[in-house]
């Protein structure tokens, strides 16, 4: 089984990689540095050597690098079984304070980027009768978040995106996921004070995506909502 993964290095998209690998999924990965990618790809070998990963540095805010990332999948991949689109990128910020470019930066990142992903593989799916896209949103899709304006409006599009697709490729036996993770414990929190278990694990969403992944043919996880245990931060 193939998958491919965006923002793969870091966080959660990290984290999915590692249990996709140890669950036999070949990968191809993107993220913003080719040599993070390179060590990454040794590393989830040589714990996993029944696997091939691969990656391409793709910086996601570069329309014409997303595209060059879908091309490379697909002289890799003769058929991709699973797409997780994981990258994202956050600015607290209100709608009306916020600097312009904020909601295009974020919507080619968080929106756009999925989009791309979704139409060239998601053809390949609906010929092949098969496959799974798995959209990592937000509960900030659910419920908007103030101080995050144009993140929460990303993150709607991309549930929006996720409910058009699963309607659309129903009929060809190809399931469309949203994850939706409140405050996890990444990267972008690091030197909080905030204790661990006020957050959700990275491990969690992953573990979440595994489970998506194993469910019977029959079964459609349309939206998983995860929330730490306290509520969100």
């Amino acid at each position: 089984m193939n998958a491919v993964i965006t923002g793969a290095t870091k966080g959660m998209g990290r984290t999915i990689a590692v249990k996709l690998a140890q669950a036999g999924f070949n990968l191809i990965l993107c993220s913003r540095s080719q040599h993070e990618i390179d060590d990454f790809c040794q590393e989830l070998i040589a714990a996993n050597p029944q696997i091939i990963a691969s990656g391409l540095k793709t910086d996601c805010s570069n329309p014409a690098e997303v595209k060059r990332f879908a091309n490379f999948v697909q002289q890799q991949f003769e058929t991709v079984h699973v797409l997780i689109n994981n990258v994202g990128v956050f600015h607290p910020a209100s709608i009306l304070d916020e600097e312009e470019d904020v909601l295009a930066t974020q919507m080619q990142v968080n929106f756009n980027t999925a989009y791309v992903l979704c139409r060239a593989f998601g053809r390949k799916m609906r010929e092949h009768k098969a496959g799974h896209i798995i959209n990592i949103c937000s509960v900030a899709a659910l419920n908007p978040v103030v101080a995050a304006g144009s993140y929460s409006v990303t993150k709607a599009a991309l549930l929006s995106l996720t409910k058009v697709l699963r309607e659309e490729l129903m009929e060809h036996k190809v399931k469309v996921t949203a994850i939706h993770p409140g405050s996890t414990l990444t990267n972008s929190w690091e030197g909080t004070s905030i204790p661990p278990d006020r957050f959700i694990a990275a491990e969690d969403v992953a573990e979440t995506v595994l489970a998506c992944l194993r469910m019977s043919p029959g079964a459609n996880p349309d939206e998983i909502v995860i929330r730490p245990l306290e509520g969100n931060l």
